[in-house]
């Protein structure tokens, strides 16, 4: 499974995309953020934390499965 980056999250992980370790597997939307959380601990201080799952928004219940596209939205501002 890979996770596209953006703004805030790509600096705090390094890079524009994540693959999960081989065995890892997270069954929904809430379990991936709690295990961005461990690995990149910065990730819990956001005030907010979108996730795309095949360009939809989606709650933390939704089940993933292998091959979506997913992808982190941090808060955005603006003026």
């Amino acid at each position: 499974m890979e996770i596209l980056l953006f703004g805030i999250t790509r600096e705090i992980v390094g890079k524009s995309a994540l693959k999960l370790p081989a065995g890892q597997e997270l069954q929904t939307v809430g379990q991936l953020k709690a295990w961005l959380g461990e690995q990149y601990p910065a990730i819990k201080n956001l005030s907010s934390l979108a996730v795309a799952v095949d360009s939809e928004y989606a709650e933390d219940a939704q089940p993933l499965t292998p091959g979506q596209e997913i992808a982190l939205i941090p808060p955005v501002s603006g003026g």
